[in-house]
């Protein structure tokens, strides 16, 4: 923005080290300055503490940051104070002499930033210091919590609304990285927000891959996925606390460092675990939802989700929690049918209208679990947000398409049953009374409304009752059938269910999910000299452990990976790197250059296919193609056009050009001038080196998207294996 205060880039490299806001950042910023308030909903990793942060430093006066979790406090106070910012925290951790020498330095204005959690904020006695504390921001991060419609609803949240009557005149800035446009209107609606600048980004996280797979054996499942990343932290997210202790115990009798986190431990002993992880000492983190929120740890490359998540925002704030540094990370997810029973089994002891939200929400989960459609294409369009295309190259469904069938037999089936209990008995039923009814099965209720005598009574025994809830769930998820939150979840025909009966319309199914084959891991990071890239690590582990503060306070890995990959010599080129601000460059510039230098006496310097910070995006390692993709390839060598084989396979022309890529990342030959000219493919080369492998998005936004993702994803592919790109070794 031209009207921006002119020493604002200035602040950012000073004591963030960042030349450049991200999206949305300066906007905001500019928008508090000018003293409006403030609704921005950034994802996780999206620079939503920026926000508030760097005001704090260009004006006098305190910021009052409302935050619900300790562990965020004291995480967000170490990385100011080591980027040389006074900021501090208020809460039930801190002894009384510490509690009162924190209050001595606010009342001499010793502080731009306060962290505080909402109880005390509304204390008297400290509303009272506010007060004469020189107040000039008020920010509330996770402001979701204040909305009921939230996935993480805080009563105590609803009270920072009386702040508005203590400072009329301060703006207010409410933070969330989830919340749907009802929760959005709830916030500003509860928090009073006055002609609020409202900023709402891309809920999209290019550099995360996300999957579902059917749960086949949970602990093996997770055991090996792990093992296939030995140097890769994640977390991994269980429903119960008996479940993530189990879970923790048995990965490091397996030979994983792994620790539990969950609300029922002694939170010395849950604090010293988050530290463990967060210092890189534990790889793993077992834990309930009460993990993560707020953390600041850039470097965990994956989150498994062991049970399935209560909701949709939930999920995506924990998947979230994944790959913040930007680089690209994993997020799995364990489905059951079983998990739903037990999900819709606690619902059942929530009062209304708490249980009506919370199985509309569960609802939402189920089918953004068992549908066939891009994984990411679903999470944004539950957040009103528009993809853009039906293929995104980096989920499940989208790199192997799942087949579909003609399931018209069986939607009549169902559908007619829906219609026969209804016609008889007056009344619907669930989905698990109709399953009773098409196997055939003898059971009291089936005996007591007599639904034994129905037509369709048995009629669907050739199908187990694990399938038929399946089919079940996905003609709610097509529109065939509508269940009812607030009755106990029971079926109604809708107006397309009542036309597909009457005019025996056909019904495409997709067939179920398959546990899927072992694959051999390889995650596509900044291409960098590997041994230096350890040696640093090994260099910020030493330096974080003699501070007592976690490696990623020091520098991330995306700044260790940009320092092994230009070998900077001097404090010029070191100020080049992302993250090293003025503060950075005095504590630790010499030591990183010194570790560089000694590294280069006795070892070449790799050259890389070109001198940008890209990140390159995953690239699977050489092995066996799946009929689906042979057959595609063949069809393409033998002539026929990407849209040909699209027709004759009943695929969507996105899923044929994965599949040519797969190929091509498999270490097949693809010819490209088979379906772009030379002055397309020069145009797509270009946005690749101008902007790096690891965000089709923005190549596909540079090119005035009129390329096809998957096309896109063929190119990079084509173009890698023409660079001598290789997958980074597995660790």
């Amino acid at each position: 923005m031209n009207s921006e205060p002119p020493n604002l880039l200035r602040t950012l490299k000073q004591y963030f080290g960042f030349d450049s806001f991200r999206p949305l950042q300066e906007q905001i910023i500019c928008d508090a300055l000018a003293d409006k308030d403030v609704f921005a909903l950034l994802p996780t990793g999206g620079g939503k503490s920026l926000c508030f942060q760097l005001p704090a430093l260009v004006r006098p006066g305190l910021t009052v940051v409302v935050s619900p979790l300790i562990a965020l406090m004291k995480d967000q106070v170490d990385a100011m104070q080591a980027a040389g910012v006074a900021a501090t925290f208020l809460n039930s951790s801190l002894v009384a002499g510490e509690s009162r020498k924190r209050l001595r330095g606010l009342h001499n204005g010793e502080f731009r930033l306060l962290y505080v959690a909402p109880e005390r904020l509304v204390l008297s006695g400290f509303l009272s210091d506010l007060q004469r504390w020189n107040v000039n921001l008020i920010a509330i991060d996770e402001a979701h919590c204040i909305s009921e419609w939230g996935h993480d609803f805080r009563p105590e949240y609803r009270q920072i609304a009386q702040l508005r009557h203590v400072f009329p005149y301060v703006p207010f800035m409410a933070l969330t990285a989830t919340a749907t446009e009802r929760v959005r209107a709830d916030i500003i609606k509860h928090l009073q927000l006055r002609e609020a600048g409202c900023y709402v980004a891309s809920f999209n996280r290019p550099n995360l891959t996300y999957r579902v797979i059917p749960k086949s054996g949970p602990y093996e499942q997770t055991l090996e996925f792990i093992q296939a990343r030995p140097r890769e932290s994640g977390i991994v997210y269980c429903q119960s606390r008996k479940a993530a202790e189990s879970v923790a115990t048995r990965l490091t009798e397996d030979g994983v460092k792994a620790k539990p986190y969950h609300a029922g431990m002694d939170s010395k002993d849950r604090g010293r675990n988050q530290e463990l992880f967060l210092r890189d000492e534990t790889r793993v983190i077992c834990a309930t939802i009460a993990f993560g929120m707020g953390i600041n740890k850039p470097n965990v490359r994956f989150v498994i989700h062991y049970d399935l998540p209560k909701n949709v925002e939930g999920y995506y704030q924990e998947t979230g929690r994944a790959g913040r540094d930007g680089l690209p990370s994993e997020c799995l997810l364990l489905f059951s049918a079983g998990d739903v029973v037990k999900q819709q089994q606690f619902l059942d002891e929530k009062p209304e209208p708490e249980k009506t939200i919370a199985r509309e929400q569960l609802q939402q989960m189920v089918h953004y679990a068992e549908s066939a459609e891009c994984r990411r294409a679903s999470l944004l369009g539950y957040f009103s947000e528009e993809f853009g295309s039906d293929n995104c190259g980096a989920c499940d469904n989208c790199l192997s398409p799942r087949e579909t069938y003609d399931g018209t037999l069986h939607a009549q089936k169902l559908l007619s049953c829906i219609y026969r209990i209804r016609e008889r008995s007056g009344f619907a039923v669930g989905l698990n009374h109709i399953i009773e009814v098409l196997t055939g099965a003898d059971t009291e209720k089936v005996r007591k409304f007599n639904h034994h005598q129905l037509s369709t009574y048995g009629i669907g025994k050739e199908t187990n009752r694990a399938e038929w809830g399946a089919i079940g769930r996905e003609l709610i998820r097509l529109g065939f059938a509508r269940q009812d939150s607030q009755r106990f979840n029971v079926l109604e025909l809708t107006a397309e269910g009542r036309a597909a009966l009457t005019q025996r319309k056909s019904v495409q199914l997709t067939k179920p999910m398959k546990v899927p084959e072992r694959r051999e891991h390889a995650i596509g990071e900044i291409a960098c000299d590997e041994v230096l890239f350890e040696k640093l690590r090994a260099l910020r582990k030493r330096l974080a452990d003699e501070r007592g503060v976690p490696p990623y306070i020091i520098f991330s890995d995306v700044a260790l990976r940009q320092m092994a990959r230009v070998y900077p010599a001097n404090e010029s080129e070191f100020m080049r790197i992302s993250g090293v601000g003025q503060l950075k460059l005095r504590d630790f510039g010499a030591l990183f250059i010194a570790e560089i230098s000694t590294f280069l006496a006795g070892n070449a310097r790799q050259i890389f296919a070109d001198d940008s910070f890209a990140m390159s995006a995953p690239v699977p390692r050489p092995g066996r193609l799946n009929d689906t993709t042979r057959e595609t390839l063949k069809l393409f060598r033998s002539g026929e056009s990407v849209e040909e084989i699209a027709r004759r396979r009943n695929f969507a022309t996105s899923t044929i050009y994965g599949h040519l890529a797969t190929a091509v990342e498999t270490g097949e030959k693809v010819d490209l001038n088979q379906m772009l000219t030379t002055e397309e493919q020069d145009s797509i080369r270009a946005a690749f080196s101008k902007y790096g492998f690891g965000n089709l998005t923005t190549v596909h936004q540079a090119l005035a998207g009129k390329m096809d993702f998957g096309l896109l994803r063929l190119c990079r592919a084509t173009q890698q294996r023409a660079a001598g790109l290789q997958p980074a070794e597995a660790h």
